[in-house]
């Protein structure tokens, strides 16, 4: 059992920022791999950051250079530094992970709830 907890989301001007934050919790070994993925009204859910456990990250094209995903192993945290918010980016933001489980060592995956960014004009 993974649980995944996601916060931050909100409603903020274009050009403005915000910080998201997952919080896994479970009987976790070890983590793959956290990122954030969003889905816009009519659209299909994209991966928008990751990072492994290298630690290596990927971005999404469209926010290269605006977003900054980072985490805290000891929290078992993965933050989502959003900045120079675009009307584009609004979506719904659902945390992901791939864990490996104490005990059994089997690889889950694991979906966050989602927290709702609405960037205005």
């Amino acid at each position: 059992q993974v649980r995944l907890v996601e916060s931050g989301g909100g409603l903020v001007q274009a050009g403005g920022s915000l910080r998201l934050s997952c919080v896994a919790s479970g009987s976790i070994s070890s983590f793959e791999a956290m990122g954030w993925y969003r889905q816009a009204p009519g659209k299909q859910r994209e991966l928008v950051a990751r990072i492994t456990s290298g630690p290596t990250t990927n971005y999404a094209d469209s926010v290269k250079g605006r977003f900054t995903i980072s985490r805290d192993n000891a929290k078992n945290t993965v933050y989502l530094q959003m900045n120079s918010l675009k009307p584009d980016d609004t979506a719904v933001y659902y945390c992901n992970a791939l864990v490996v489980m104490r005990a059994s060592f089997t690889r889950v995956e694991s979906w966050g709830q989602g927290t709702l960014v609405t960037v205005s004009v």
